[in-house]
């Protein structure tokens, strides 16, 4: 199954890891532009939106998401924001949920003024198991 992950740039630390053990199962992986070079956690609102601007971001990733046979939103804790997922992500899963796309969450929807919008669109909780991603899309849509 061809997977894209999403993910706040905060936790792109855990992204080796999360794509070694989805490759071991036999996915195919994609991930978000690489942004190292690019100080994320330092920069201001402007400097960020410059920065997805200049290397169109949001619309390179749709075009992945669009490839994809499901999405991982990977919604792990960052410090005072307990099961993340920021604008960016929001989007991808509203991506994902009108291509008709399975969502997949890392951890439980976290509480947000956008709670409900993510509970409709009815993603699959793995509780920190990516063993519970099928090997194959037939088994998600069954």
């Amino acid at each position: 199954m061809i997977i894209t992950i999403c993910m706040s740039m905060s936790l792109r630390h855990r992204l080796a890891d999360i794509c070694r053990t989805l490759e071991q199962a036999g996915h195919e992986v994609l991930t978000p532009v690489d942004t190292r070079e690019f100080d994320y956690e330092g920069a201001d609102d402007h400097e960020r939106a410059e920065l997805k601007r200049d290397k169109d971001l949001i619309r390179t990733h749709y075009e992945k998401i669009k490839r994809s046979d499901a999405i991982l939103v990977l919604n792990e804790d960052l410090p005072g924001k307990p099961r993340y997922i920021g604008g960016n992500s929001f989007l991808e899963m509203g991506f994902a949920h009108i291509l008709d796309i399975p969502i997949y969450l890392m951890q439980d929807v976290p509480e947000s003024p956008y709670r409900s919008e993510m509970l409709a669109m009815d993603p699959i909780v793995l509780n920190g198991d990516l063993g519970r991603i099928p090997a194959d899309t037939a088994a998600v849509l069954g």
